[in-house]
């Protein structure tokens, strides 16, 4: 189960729904918006 930080639910809810729900999936842990940006990464770096 992923697990977000409330230090940065604020910028998680900005995404779109697809977008959360694809972070989510992945079984991750975002304590910071470094991980954010990381698992964002992957998912385009996916799309290519």
């Amino acid at each position: 189960m992923s697990y977000i930080a409330p230090a940065v639910q604020a910028k998680f809810e900005t995404l779109s729904i697809d977008l959360k729900n694809q972070i989510l999936e992945r079984n991750v842990q975002i304590n910071s918006i470094y991980d954010l940006i990381r698992v964002l990464e992957e998912i385009v770096n996916e799309g290519k």
